[in-house]
């Protein structure tokens, strides 16, 4: 069995900052060499891809939060993290944490306020 909790999400306003964390625990899986990624969905929208890191700490995002958004991973305590910087009204989102290939977090709601 494998679980990930996304943690961290919250009320904050336009230009604010914040730090989701995702936890991963089971036994099933190593987790220093699976690739870890962030997505974000909108209401009405579609579930988008906001930043990747692969075992090897190469990292990708979304044209829309680069230079904002920092994916980051503790492989010693089988955590991703996402710090969240300059945020936007456009960031309101449900951010879920996911483990390749089918292992979803059950979600973190930020809300960014203008």
């Amino acid at each position: 069995q494998v679980q990930l909790v996304e943690s961290g999400g919250g009320l904050v306003q336009a230009g604010g900052s914040l730090r989701l964390t995702c936890a991963a625990s089971g036994t099933i899986f190593r987790f220093n060499a699976m690739a870890m990624a962030w997505y974000r969905q909108a209401p009405g929208k579609q579930r988008e891809l906001v930043a990747r890191i692969s075992s090897t700490y190469t990292t990708n995002y979304a044209d829309s939060v680069k230079g904002r958004f920092t994916i980051s991973r503790d492989n010693a305590k089988n955590r991703v993290y996402l710090q969240m910087n300059s945020l936007k009204p456009e960031d309101t989102a449900v951010y879920y944490c996911n483990m390749s290939p089918e292992i979803w977090g059950q979600g973190t709601l930020v809300t960014v306020s203008s």
